[in-house]
């Protein structure tokens, strides 16, 4: 899926559309990219000449990376974070990087759903973490 097609699922625009691409991998498997360009809004302030992505913009990438696996049972709600979990940043994501997350749907009862999920740059992992929504 190109930011097209992801907009028909997310209700996210510019600037919190952070994900470039999406596809399914399995039924409960969905994997996401980004490209950080270096002139986001969350650099500016994170940190002046030294930039370094946010944990909680890498955990916001993970959650709109799976609700790509919503497709079809998202249409006329919004979803909202519920719960993190177990999150863990293990390197730094940095402007020119492009992450790469895996997330997984664990559980549903509609309407929440809950999902892990690990961001990787150059195939090290930079983040990792459990996460809970609700669809509304």
């Amino acid at each position: 899926m190109n930011r097209e097609e992801i907009m028909k699922i997310l209700p996210h625009r510019e600037n919190m559309l952070l994900i470039d691409s999406a596809e399914l991998k399995e039924e409960n498997t969905a994997v996401g990219t980004y490209t950080v360009k270096g002139d986001e809004y969350f650099l500016q302030g994170h940190f002046p000449g030294n930039p370094v992505v946010p944990g909680v913009i890498l955990c916001e990438i993970m959650a709109q990376t799976c609700c790509v696996l919503l497709e079809g049972k998202a249409e006329g709600k919004t979803p909202y974070f519920t719960g993190l979990d177990k999150v863990r940043f293990k390197n730094k994501v940095l402007p020119g990087d492009t992450i790469e997350i895996e997330c997984t749907l664990t559980k549903s009862r509609a309407p929440f759903y809950f999902a892990s999920g690990k961001g990787f740059v150059n195939g090290k992992q930079v983040v990792g973490g459990e996460f809970s929504f609700a669809l509304m």
